[in-house]
């Protein structure tokens, strides 16, 4: 029997083999799942890390911003709501960085560093 005719024989036989459109429909939702698994879920735990991060800036900090300005924040100008602060992307934060003081948004920063702050909690557990 020659390839030709086997592939017709599986073809033919079975009349309940599933439709070429369902068929689709499973190959689409396959490749949506992987998609979202790879590429949109880890990037929403991103964003959302670099949210908590932002939210919990506090002075002394030392930041990267979306320009490449490298500080120190300074002052934090946070948003009221009502008679309460509320942390918010528009808040304006106050850093220095060399002799200049500058204005950013907090929304607008790019990275909050760790080495000063893990610098400082090893000095902190040493004493």
């Amino acid at each position: 029997m020659t390839s030709t005719a086997a592939f017709f024989l599986l073809q033919a036989g079975g009349g309940s083999a599933p439709s070429p459109l369902f068929q689709l429909g499973i190959q689409f939702a396959l490749i949506l799942g992987i998609f979202y698994f790879l590429m949109i879920r880890p990037q929403q735990r991103q964003r959302k890390q670099h949210e908590e991060a932002l939210k919990n800036l506090k002075k002394g900090d030392d930041i990267v911003t979306t320009g490449g300005i490298i500080g120190q924040v300074i002052h934090i100008r946070e948003s009221m709501k009502g008679t309460e602060p509320v942390k918010s992307m528009e808040d304006a934060v106050t850093i220095k960085s060399g002799e200049s003081r500058l204005v950013v948004e907090r929304g607008r920063i790019a990275r909050v560093t760790t080495a000063a702050r893990a610098e400082t909690t090893a000095t902190t557990s040493a004493s």
